[in-house]
């Protein structure tokens, strides 16, 4: 669905995290970013997704990886869900959807056999502002895993 590709230069971003300060794409020069965008907070994928993620951290850390979710929440929301399942990584909110779109990953979806815009779940692995890997087909309950075996082949 994206029209990025793995080799692109990163759309550069500033985001609002769940604490409402600022992060950019910048913050994370000379590192590895795992950056997830899911559809909303709270429901059943996209919950095993982040959890699935949190257990795995320690070891995506120790890896050089640092995570950051994205979906079109409220912070308030976002800090909600952090609190709820101990995420150890920030989520950012994109209410006006400019770095959903800028990544791509919204547009014409069909659940029960009705067509309708939404966040198509998505994850891009970035290093030094460029990508390394799109991973389209998210398995929610082995992410991090899944995240593995893409960068190895």
């Amino acid at each position: 669905m994206t029209h990025l590709k793995v080799g692109d230069n990163a759309p550069d971003f500033t985001g609002i995290i769940e604490d409402e300060s600022q992060v950019k794409l910048s913050d994370y020069s000379g590192k590895k970013l795992i950056l997830y965008f899911y559809p909303k907070d709270d429901t059943p994928g996209c919950t095993k997704q982040g959890c699935n993620l949190r257990d795995n951290y320690s070891d995506l850390k120790k890896d050089g990886f640092e995570i950051l979710g994205v979906s079109p929440d409220k912070p308030s929301k976002h800090m909600k869900f952090k609190e709820k399942y101990q995420f150890p990584f920030s989520l950012i909110s994109d209410e006006e959807k400019e770095l959903i779109k800028a990544y791509g990953v919204w547009g014409p979806k069909k659940f029960m056999g009705r067509e309708y815009d939404g966040l198509h779940r998505t994850t891009f692995v970035i290093e030094d502002g460029n990508i390394i890997k799109i991973i389209e087909k998210v398995k929610t309950k082995d992410h991090a895993d899944q995240i593995r075996v893409a960068l190895a082949s």
